[in-house]
């Protein structure tokens, strides 16, 4: 058994209990269900086993949009108490997720760039946004959008993917150096952090998850993954080793997941009050950060979680 330290607004409560997935269906405070989404599945709850009656609290973040799509918490983990972690989780059926360069990452390149931020045009469907992976200098991966391979695919590398029937998926890489026809997005960034919904044997070398500042083992660190039902699970923490993350995306019900960037200055998640990305708040509390930071060029590639339009539509760009 293992101790989960859940947070709510009556404080701390400690339950010795191990961290397990409910099969149920639950009603997330601030979900805003309505009777035309009602059937809809809503995240899994970050609490102890059936029957705990502390969980921490799912909240919508995309009150504004026709169907709840992006929904935030904040939580200690387990072996963690001293620690806030915060997290995201994303209906895939009804968003579209984009990839963005920016005008220097992932790496040098002579391909266009595309707009570098959110473009305008896009902007009244846009939910959230949110940090990618490493530079390409600093640990090679392939990096694909709207039909351009920027760097080629590499095997056996985790990989955020987008295809062309509209759904999404964080796998392990098998095929060759280009994507095929059916995927329209791709980033990799280092192997599997979590694998069949248990951290990865790599997971425990902290070393093998790249350097940190000032060679301190754990630091801010993100995660992406993906559920067992295909929605993906977005999470940053401070003071992270490699396994400690991995135990944030097990507890968060994610059967394969991949690490983004790591270090102070890159994690941020950014949520939006209504359309057009009015109102940009920060979830992820970073000060290096600041909520417009995607409307206007980037430094380093993003990620853009948009309300969905048919499958197999390119991203805006």
């Amino acid at each position: 058994m293992r101790r989960l330290v859940v947070t709510t607004t009556l404080g701390v409560i400690v339950v010795v209990a191990s961290v397990v997935m409910s099969p149920r269906v639950v009603t997330s405070a601030g979900a805003g269900t309505t009777s035309g989404t009602a059937h809809l599945a809503l995240p899994a709850p970050v609490c102890a086993p059936s029957g705990a009656s502390r969980c921490a609290t799912w909240r919508r973040s995309d009150t504004w949009s026709k169907t709840p799509s992006v929904y935030t918490t904040s939580f200690r983990p387990a072996a963690q108490p001293g620690v806030v972690a915060y997290a995201a989780w994303i209906r895939s059926s009804s968003t579209q997720l984009a990839l963005y360069p920016g005008y220097e990452g992932p790496g040098a390149t002579t391909l266009s760039r595309g707009p570098e931020m959110v473009p305008s045009a896009a902007r009244g469907r846009l939910l959230a946004t949110f940090n990618s992976g490493f530079y390409e200098a600093d640990r090679p991966g392939g990096f694909y959008v709207n039909h351009i391979l920027y760097f080629p695919m590499i095997r056996g590398l985790a990989t955020v993917v987008r295809y062309t029937n509209g759904t999404v998926n964080v796998v392990t890489w098998r095929q060759g150096a280009r994507p095929g026809s059916n995927v329209l997005m791709a980033r990799q960034n280092l192997p599997l952090l979590v694998a069949r919904a248990r951290p990865s044997a790599l997971s425990a070398n902290n070393a093998a998850w790249g350097l940190t500042l000032h060679g301190v083992p754990d630091v801010w660190r993100t995660a992406l993954g993906v559920d067992a039902h295909g929605n993906l699970i977005y999470a940053a923490a401070p003071a992270q080793t490699s396994a400690s993350l991995a135990s944030i995306m097990v507890a968060l019900h994610c059967v394969r997941a991949m690490q983004l960037d790591i270090n102070p200055e890159w994690p941020i998640l950014v949520t939006y009050a209504g359309p057009g990305a009015q109102g940009p708040s920060l979830f992820v509390p970073n000060p290096n950060q600041i909520p417009g930071r995607f409307l206007y060029p980037s430094t380093k590639d993003f990620f853009a979680v948009y309300s969905a339009r048919a499958p197999g539509a390119p991203q805006p760009w």
